[in-house]
């Protein structure tokens, strides 16, 4: 099984839709789970590449009432959904995992990295807004990124970059376009890794590809997270969320 399988084998929770916001840059699946209400996040992706008349998403208009389980599995890479379905199933798995918010650390991504960074050779995975900060503290700090803005790496020389880095972080959008395991793979096994940004399911099967953080997003006012999805908020606008972190070493 690939990643995606493993998460979706792993969700232990079910439930309906209840609610399903495609954004500008968010989207959020709100399921009714015998734990209760539940929201997911994953970033929007749009394919601009699909053939005339086909839809984005193709049961658009059908989707409340249907298991969150079987909208989870528009993730899988097999299932021959467009991006923008395979985040909506990003956002349905998100909603179902059991995470143990105990087990979790109320910090960010950012602040583990610049504190493993310094000194060191970072390599970012996607262009995050702390990136400055983190080439402020860092020996070295490559960015690799589909579309590099100034300063970037173009994201086909990961093979060069990822195996001199020691700190490695990794943007969760990774596991929707299908490139995830083959990044960790060009990790070096000392290096400590993160995977970040709220695209990323709060789960311990990550921890078996070598990484050694999982810095996600817990949705605490669905209404709010709802509200702000589907009015195009970034994700500095939108309430109601939290960043957590799950640590392979607890």
């Amino acid at each position: 099984m690939d990643v995606v399988e493993r998460l979706i084998g792993d969700l232990r929770l079910d439930g309906r839709v209840i609610d399903v916001r495609i954004g500008a840059l968010w989207t959020a699946v709100a399921v009714e789970t015998e734990r209760g209400l539940r929201a997911g996040l994953a970033s929007t992706q749009t394919a601009h590449d699909l053939e005339h008349g086909r839809p984005l998403v193709r049961e658009a208009g059908h989707l409340l009432g249907k298991r969150a389980g079987d909208l989870a599995r528009l993730a899988l890479s097999g299932s021959g959904a467009t991006l923008t379905e395979r985040s909506l199933g990003f956002a349905a798995l998100n909603a179902l995992l059991d995470v143990d918010i105990a087990a979790c650390a109320e910090c960010n991504a950012e602040e583990i990295i610049v504190e493993r960074g310094t000194g060191r050779n970072v390599a970012i995975v996607g262009h995050f807004p702390f990136v400055p900060r983190v080439r402020a503290v860092a020996g070295a700090c490559w960015v690799l990124e589909l579309e590099p803005q100034a300063g970037d790496l173009p994201a086909a020389r990961a093979p060069e970059v990822l195996p001199a880095a020691d700190v490695v972080a990794i943007t969760g959008q990774t596991l929707v376009n299908g490139t995830f395991e083959g990044l960790t793979a060009l990790c070096r096994p000392e290096a400590y890794v993160v995977v970040l940004g709220p695209t990323t399911p709060l789960s311990r099967v990550l921890f078996d590809y070598g990484v050694d953080a999982v810095s996600g997003t817990d949705v605490v006012d669905v209404a709010a997270v709802l509200l702000a999805a589907g009015q195009g908020a970034n994700f500095k606008q939108m309430p109601g969320r939290r960043l957590i972190t799950i640590l392979a070493d607890r």
